[in-house]
């Protein structure tokens, strides 16, 4: 019976590898096409993730954001067809792998601090914005 599941999974999954690879406390931009009645846009959700659940074709990702003072979440599928990109725009130091406790909390203090960097700049990157340097130790693999 777990041979079957494994092969519709496989059959199911989507190549994930084009999109930037992310942590729960990174801030991402999710790209995704919305269909209105004939018409499809795309649109972009930017925000904090606050948790990665789930393994295989049923992996998922939360992603919140405050707009107008209004917290709004949004949990988003690996596996989505309607997903475009996905860009890591900025990487989080967090100590936890659910990040509930943000929604207690509103201003300064819902914000994650950044990652300080591992690695000495190289010499062609020196003079220029510290943030096209980044070096990733963990460059992750989605499993």
């Amino acid at each position: 019976m777990s041979e079957l599941i494994q092969y519709v999974e496989q059959q199911t999954a989507r190549d994930i590898k084009g999109f930037d690879f992310f942590k729960t406390g990174d801030t991402i931009a999710v790209t995704y096409d919305i269909t209105e009645g004939s018409k499809t846009r795309q649109q972009v959700f930017r925000g904090d993730v606050i948790q990665i659940k789930g393994h295989g074709a049923t992996k998922t990702f939360t992603i919140r954001k405050v707009s107008h003072d209004v917290g709004v979440e949004r949990i988003f599928p690996f596996n989505c067809p309607a997903l475009v990109s996905i860009k890591n725009l900025k990487k989080g130091r967090v100590r936890r792998a659910r990040l509930y406790y943000l929604r207690d909390l509103s201003g300064k203090s819902a914000r994650i601090k950044e990652k300080k960097f591992t690695k000495k700049q190289d010499p062609a990157t020196k003079g220029k914005k510290r943030k096209l340097a980044w070096t990733w130790e963990e460059q992750g693999v989605y499993k």
